[in-house]
């Protein structure tokens, strides 16, 4: 499957320490509406990290039954234990989605053969394809180039990659080394547009959860030749991808789907804890002059 364009990364509303299926539910509706090219339930932004395995099970299923085939739907299933992948990635699979998404394995800091090992025997016990997640900010480790291209030939079921190293060169080097069949996606907001130029096909989106429309009409001007409006689109959406950072994602994300009346809640799990009151006013005034509230 070709996996261009914008894909949300859908945070997971959650009201009193559970997650909220209704607001859920309305932000998938909504992202739908405004004409988002896929989703991705249970990624970082979805706060993977705090689910418990029911619970992923479940923001699985009804990310499922809420898109009703109307957009392909990726289900982050990746984790750092290999049979918990394999586990979660067995449920994605029976579930219908259209693909997954692998986070390179963090804490462990396997070598890169052992990163291959992991992805071949998750492609083993559950064969569907898969998005490599590198993201070395958040797991100090980076799948290199030249282990992409090998996965690619060992493990056919590793058909993309979301690389959110934001390094331009190492993406250069993915499309280099890779054949013309393996999609590179964005993983970060900032370098969606060059990324594009140098041979990637889309984006797993933080701040498309608040401007579906606006990030999928950037991929698509760019796409149809339109570099114009696509660079309009993308300096229009830089002051909002910085607000989406000025604390750790999803916490800014959450307040700002909750000031937009798009969840109920902005609550997130401990770890994290809501926005500090600067962060917070700085946050409205973005928003406000992004007319979003």
């Amino acid at each position: 499957m070709l996996f261009q364009g914008a894909y949300s990364a859908l945070a997971t509303p959650f009201v009193n320490g559970e997650v909220d299926e209704e607001s859920y539910r309305a932000l998938i509706e909504w992202q739908i509406e405004q004409g988002i090219d896929g989703l991705v339930a249970v990624g970082t932004t979805g706060e993977s990290a705090t689910l418990s395995h029911d619970e992923h099970k479940r923001v699985i299923s009804i990310c499922l039954e809420q898109a009703n085939k109307r957009v392909p739907v990726v289900a982050g299933s990746g984790g750092n234990d290999t049979r918990e992948a394999i586990e979660l990635t067995s449920f994605a699979k029976q579930a219908g989605a259209d693909a997954t998404l692998q986070v390179t394995p963090y804490y462990n800091k396997p070598s890169q053969e052992g990163l291959i090992e992991h992805y071949r025997a998750i492609a083993r016990a559950a064969p569907m394809p898969m998005i490599i997640y590198n993201v070395p900010g958040r797991t100090s480790l980076n799948i290199l180039p030249q282990t992409l291209a090998k996965l690619e030939k060992e493990v056919p079921e590793a058909v993309a990659v979301k690389e959110a190293s934001a390094n331009l060169k190492q993406v250069s080097e993915v499309v280099e080394f890779c054949s013309d069949k393996f999609q590179v996606l964005s993983g970060d907001d900032f370098t969606v547009l060059p990324l594009l130029s140098v041979g990637g096909i889309g984006v797993i989106s933080v701040v498309s959860n608040i401007v579906p429309a606006m990030m999928s009409n950037m991929c698509k001007a760019y796409h149809g030749g339109d570099t114009a409006k696509a660079k309009e689109l993308h300096l229009a959406m830089s002051p909002l991808s910085r607000a989406m950072f000025f604390e750790t994602n999803p916490v800014p994300l959450k307040e700002a789907l909750k000031l937009m009346g798009k969840i109920a809640s902005d609550e997130v799990r401990l770890p994290l804890v809501n926005m500090q009151p600067d962060n917070h006013a700085k946050l409205k005034v973005v928003l406000k002059a992004a007319e979003l509230i």
